[in-house]
């Protein structure tokens, strides 16, 4: 007994030690872990030595469970960083730590056998769209920004965290994740908003339907019905007893909401950049309405012409042109307004 509990301490301190410290995992990034009572908090700082005082670039990962590292064939461990492969990220790194806060429920480094087509974690390779019933109940908004805030004030005390600056900015579901961050956190001082909708989520397939059927891609009446089957589903995710049956449907429910109200709310500087291909971002065009109508000017719009969601140009027929891609554009923008 003696024994195991000094096993036990021991591990504990470990622990203790690991989370302080941190770990260089892959020659990529300096991994953190804070342990809680019934979530372990997983984030990388994208360096590999913290011997400079820099502020904090937080960046929220866009949805679903991505691993921060995958196992790729004949590769080894591909670094996805929660989408910062696809542009430099040594253009942050030079004046900020760029922190990724790894998904709920969700393996740092996973292996090729626990990974889908997308790269995304699965419990089970015969099942490749079943995820684990762990992260299906962690993903909703709330639970982000609670993480997140766990994990800026572990850095806030670190003695190599300038606390004179915290910038924010998200991809997708990551803009919801950063708006809520930037709202309940008075020390964030810069947000970035990539490929936001500021409507949330259902609307887009309402829209969708809608322009399909005026471009003559769908009947109206194919239109109507999805537009209904969306308000349908609209219900569903606003019924309580619904959500309480199926938890995935709590995503839905969380991240569907109006968030421009968010974005006057605050007086920070904003930037908010998108593809004029991307059909979720089409209400960003009226967003700088508001803000004129609120006599504010801290908005800073940018338009990325004939870009789809993910900063990629279109095929002709329309489809995704995966050889063409513009995020390194897209982010030097950004870091240059923030200079």
């Amino acid at each position: 007994m003696k024994n195991i509990t000094i096993a036990f301490i021991l591990q504990l301190i470990c622990l203790q030690s690991f989370s302080q410290k941190g770990t260089v995992i892959e020659n990529k990034a300096i991994l953190f872990s804070i342990e809680q009572k019934r979530d372990t908090i997983d984030f990388i700082v994208v360096d590999t030595v913290l011997n400079e005082k820099k502020p904090i670039f937080l960046w929220c990962q866009g949805s679903l469970p991505v691993p921060l590292f995958c196992e790729v064939e004949g590769y080894g461990y591909y670094f996805i960083g929660g989408g910062i492969s696809n542009f430099d990220e040594r253009k942050i790194i030079k004046n900020y730590h760029l922190v990724i806060i790894s998904m709920p429920k969700t393996p740092v480094l996973a292996k090729k056998e626990n990974l889908n087509s997308g790269f995304q974690y699965i419990p089970n390779s015969e099942n490749q769209n079943k995820y684990l019933d762990a992260y299906v109940k962690a993903d909703y908004l709330e639970n982000y920004v609670r993480r997140a805030s766990v994990v800026l004030k572990f850095l806030k005390k670190q003695k190599w965290v300038s606390n004179e600056e915290l910038v924010v900015a998200g991809h997708s579901q990551g803009t919801k994740i950063a708006t809520k961050i930037a709202v309940e956190n008075k020390r964030v001082t810069q947000l970035g908003l990539f490929a936001a909708n500021p409507l949330g989520r259902i609307d887009q397939y309402v829209r969708e339907a809608r322009l399909n059927a005026q471009m003559g891609l769908i009947s109206w009446e194919k239109a109507d019905s999805l537009m209904n089957d969306n308000y349908a589903f609209y219900s569903e995710i606003n019924n309580e007893d619904s959500v309480a049956a199926n938890p995935s449907l709590n995503a839905w429910k969380t991240f569907t909401e109006t968030y421009y109200d968010d974005w006057l709310s605050l007086d920070i500087p904003i930037y908010l950049a998108y593809g004029t291909e991307d059909r979720s971002a089409d209400l960003c065009d009226i967003v700088p309405l508001f803000f004129i109508e609120k006599n504010k000017n801290n908005l800073t719009l940018k338009r990325y012409l004939g870009l789809e969601h993910n900063f990629f140009e279109l095929t002709p027929d329309g489809r995704t042109n995966y050889e063409k891609g513009h995020w390194n554009e897209v982010m030097k923008g950004f870091v240059n307004w923030l200079e």
